[in-house]
């Protein structure tokens, strides 16, 4: 991981690759390189920390080199150094590599070529790449990628430069995600298409153990047999969302407000006749009406998204839903049977947790609804059925308006499968349905005004720990809350149903100990307040987040959303408490869009 570029062309390679690399920002990171190819010698730029530092440093050499690499490394294998960053040089200088994913065997290949003489600089994985790359070698550059990467367990996407081909860059790819861009006499190699150069008009993604071998008016790529594959390019069909922070001082600030249009982009074309449509599973009427069970399965935010869905499914469609961290369900045999709905939710589509858990989906014969953001993603292209979230580019690494339209597209899943399987009545679909169209408004208006949620944040930056409650839908939300909290300010904050707190957890509240009860499902309003009242008994501080006009006590802060029917609370709570841990961030000092260990797109174990 975490962030790759390279290019080939006409044009004087380091300013394309530091552009390429700020575009990749926010897939998080915490050091930065770049290669250059020129006179057939390699010149290789390397800090640790900010692309700033790295940018000082090309600023001084005068390279105008045509064909280069560059990335942006999120440690894995050895602590974030400028000795660990990419990209990594053999022996002999003969190649030089950058690379995303992780090789598995890295430890026994290392031991077998230092014992061949071969010696090594850093403590990364990766540089067994490039050495192995030169031990094959013979001059044949086809046959020595074959041979290098067959021996590599574990997943990579790579990108190399070999001394003897000066206008080349040559790329491997398995279980991590790589594309290949092409303009007139200029071709791009990057993870993400956001990187690519603005004269790139149209990419492909190679696939698990695909070569190709890349120069700026021509893209060869082969099979792992060395069989040349014809690959379908495809159109860029618009310029990648605005690289701006708009006015605003940080890109988490202004993704949180713009998840009202992000919402209201995906419910367009979804309703017709106070009913919701989603025509990418038209197909499934049949299958949806005979599943016994839905599984759902996500990482870190999209597995609390998989929390609020799966209330919202279960009450509305009358079937269980089972809702799995990525991790767990890939590992742990479960029975999925043939022709049983999963739901992989990924903002990325390229986390692999989530990829190996729909490839274990459908091994067992299931079939895959993708819920993803990007289009010509792992997830979105090994997926039966894709919903598009339609979140845009999320710049921040902490994510906001990605979680809130997974959210979403869960809601419109489940008020589709209702309709089909006829488990509530059709004037009970419309008034819900009614309902999410005013969700936009509603969240609009819990933003026209941030002062109470930020002057609250100037009585909690300080404290080192933080606990979060709520029942049902509001434990969806209390998950998601404690996450966003804890990802940018660093403080130390833990998430529980409400009713578990008297089993174990309250040993833990003392006098002062700070509480945020998620309290605005109006169902279970009284059992959560008596919870509120075993913590204020022992000492406890609660905020509440709440309906509005809703009176609890005077004793306890609250935070109050509009209201809205109990299993749509998640998507309004969430929004205060994204406001909430972005001000205690911001009062702390910390850097909210790059949180320090953190990665946008999760793509190793």
């Amino acid at each position: 991981m975490c962030g790759i570029i390279g290019y080939t062309g006409e044009k004087t390679a380091t300013p394309i690759l530091i552009n390429g690399l700020k575009s990749l920002e926010y897939r998080g990171y915490d050091s930065a390189g770049i290669a250059l190819l020129e006179n057939k010698k390699f010149s290789v730029i390397k800090s640790k920390g900010e692309l700033k530092n790295l940018i000082k440093k090309t600023e001084k050499e005068n390279s105008v080199s045509s064909v280069g690499i560059g990335h942006t490394r999120w440690a894995t294998h050895g602590k974030p150094d400028e000795t660990n960053a990419h990209p990594h040089t053999s022996s002999d200088e003969m190649f030089t590599v950058v690379h995303n994913g992780i090789i598995e065997n890295a430890s026994v290949i290392k031991k077998e070529l230092e014992k061949k003489g071969f010696s090594f600089a850093s403590e990364t994985d990766t540089e067994v790449i490039p050495q192995l790359l030169s031990y094959h070698y013979d001059g044949n550059i086809s046959s020595t990628m074959q041979k290098a990467f067959s021996s590599f367990d574990g997943s990579f996407a790579v990108a190399f430069l070999c001394r003897d081909f000066p206008d080349t860059i040559f790329a491997a790819r398995r279980q991590s995600p790589l594309i290949i861009g092409r303009g007139e006499n200029e071709s791009v190699v990057a993870s993400d298409t956001c990187a690519l150069s603005e004269n790139i008009q149209e990419f492909t993604c190679l696939e698990d153990d695909e070569f190709a071998i890349i120069e700026k008016g021509k893209i060869e790529i082969f099979s792992s047999g060395l069989k040349p594959i014809n690959k379908k390019f495809r159109k860029i069909e618009s310029v990648a969302e605005k690289h701006d922070k708009c006015g605003f001082e940080h890109f988490m600030l202004k993704e949180i407000f713009e998840q009202p249009e992000k919402i209201k982009n995906l419910l367009k074309g979804k309703i017709r006749n106070k009913k919701v449509f989603i025509d990418e599973i038209a197909e499934l009427s049949l299958e949806i009406i005979k599943a016994e069970k839905i599984y759902i399965v996500g990482c870190g935010s999209a597995y609390h998204a998989a929390l609020a869905g799966k209330f919202a499914i279960e009450e509305l469609c009358g079937v269980p839903v089972e809702v799995d961290i990525a991790s767990e369900f890939r590992y742990r045999n479960p029975p999925v049977k043939e022709n049983t709905p999963v739901i992989v939710i990924s903002q990325s589509g390229e986390t692999a947790d989530s990829v190996a858990a729909l490839r274990l989906a459908n091994s067992k014969g299931a079939f895959v609804i993708g819920i993803v953001n990007v289009p010509g993603s792992t997830i979105a292209n090994e997926s039966d059925y894709v919903i598009a979230t339609k979140a845009g580019r999320e710049v921040a690494v902490a994510t906001t308006k990605g979680y809130i339209t997974q959210v979403m597209a869960l809601y419109l899943f489940a008020l589709h499968i209702a309709d089909i399987r006829k488990t509530i009545p059709d004037r009970a679909i419309e008034i819900y349905t009614e309902e999410l169209c005013r969700i936009p408004d509603k969240i609009s208006e819990i933003l026209s005004d941030t002062s109470v949620v930020e002057n609250l944040a100037e009585k909690y930056y300080n404290k080192n720990d933080i606990f979060f409650i709520g029942r049902n839908t509001d434990f969806a939300a209390a998950s998601e809350a404690s996450l966003k909290l804890k990802e940018i300010s660093y403080i130390n904050c833990s998430a529980f149903p409400a009713g578990e707190l008297k089993h174990g957890t309250i040993a833990l509240i003392d006098k002062g100990t700070p509480v945020v009860a998620l309290c605005a499902n109006e169902r279970l309003f009284k059992k959560t307040l008596s919870n509120i009242e075993e913590v204020v008994s022992r000492g406890g501080e609660i905020l509440c987040v709440t309906r509005k006009n809703k009176i609890i006590s005077e004793k306890y802060l609250s935070i109050e959303i509009p209201n809205c029917s109990d299993l749509f609370v998640p998507i309004l709570e969430i929004i205060p408490m994204q406001l909430f841990s972005y001000f205690i961030a911001k009062k702390k000092g910390c850097n909210i869009d790059m949180p320090k260990n953190l990665a946008k797109s999760v793509t190793v174990e």
